[in-house]
């Protein structure tokens, strides 16, 4: 059978595969587009688990709320390199794993692979790449509950998303503070949230730093308070002074709003995964040779 280009335009628009993969599946297929596509996305499962395993540190985050800023979702979906995360076809992919979040209220990171899994091969099979989603978290909130969201990037992407809840207040102070949680990276809210253990040792790490400053013994027990009462503000965001205007801290804030926070999250690309430094000529000689 002849494969037309027509044919083969049609295959492309259906499978968004490259020209000669749908060509070769075409003349596999003897012209029968419905075995061609079974045929290809056997062969992108093939592909896709040989690429598991590789490092994923790139991406975007995705955070969307709901019109009556009452659910809000956020989302990161990686990929290997920053060249296919400035990718339209990977950007409109992680947006639309979050839009169905958002719009289902999809409760488990299970639930929402399992809906794009489809998607997700055809990617890897079109980029090149392995493909994750990595996480997210849905945030539904009742009564006078209000949510307030924030994106941080650039043209190449957005690298940080940010939610704050607030019991009490309006729409806008909880997108300041989404604003702020973005900028500031708090840890915890209040104090009582830090674990004793972490402030112990921070406490240890300060009673040497003090000593190693020659400090007089005397006053070592202030110094080392006054540095751990510093540390507490760093990393709460209550204690936190307000982005936006550092003559004020975030609890000094909400008390002249009468703004009360419920809780905060705060995505940032690939935090917390190890990244490979690979040999990027010696992998290309590598798959010439192959």
């Amino acid at each position: 059978m002849v494969i037309t280009a027509a044919l083969v335009k049609e295959l492309r628009e259906r499978t968004s595969a490259g020209m000669m993969e749908c060509k070769k599946a075409l003349v596999e297929s003897n012209g029968d587009i419905d075995v061609a596509i079974d045929m290809m996305r056997k062969s992108s499962l093939v592909k896709a688990v040989k690429k598991e395993g590789r490092t994923t540190a790139e991406g975007t985050i995705v955070v969307l709320s709901s019109a009556d800023a009452k659910t809000a979702v956020l989302v990161e979906v990686n990929c290997e390199t920053d060249f296919v995360a400035r990718g339209n076809g990977f950007k409109d992919f992680a947006k639309a794993v979050a839009e169905k979040a958002l719009a289902e209220k999809i409760q488990s990171l299970a639930a929402l692979q399992a809906a794009f899994e489809e998607q997700r091969l055809a990617l890897i099979s079109e980029v090149g790449e392995l493909i994750t989603i990595r996480r997210f978290v849905l945030k539904e909130q009742t009564g006078e509950s209000v949510i307030g969201i924030y994106a941080h990037g650039d043209a190449n992407g957005t690298r940080i998303g940010s939610v704050v809840s607030l019991k009490k207040g309006t729409v806008s102070l909880a997108k300041d503070l989404a604003m702020h949680v973005a900028a500031m990276q708090p840890e915890y809210v209040l104090e009582n949230e830090i674990p004793a253990e972490r402030l112990e040792k921070e406490k240890e790490i300060f009673v040497e730093q003090t000593r190693e400053e020659k400090k007089p013994e005397a006053m070592m027990g202030k110094i080392v308070e006054g540095k751990l009462k510093k540390f507490i503000a760093e990393i709460t965001l209550m204690g936190q002074s307000f982005v936006k205007d550092s003559t004020k801290t975030v609890a000094a804030l909400l008390k002249e709003s009468d703004g009360e926070i419920e809780f905060f999250v705060r995505f940032a690309v690939g935090e917390g995964i190890e990244k490979q430094e690979d040999n990027f000529v010696a992998e290309v000689m590598a798959q010439v040779k192959g």
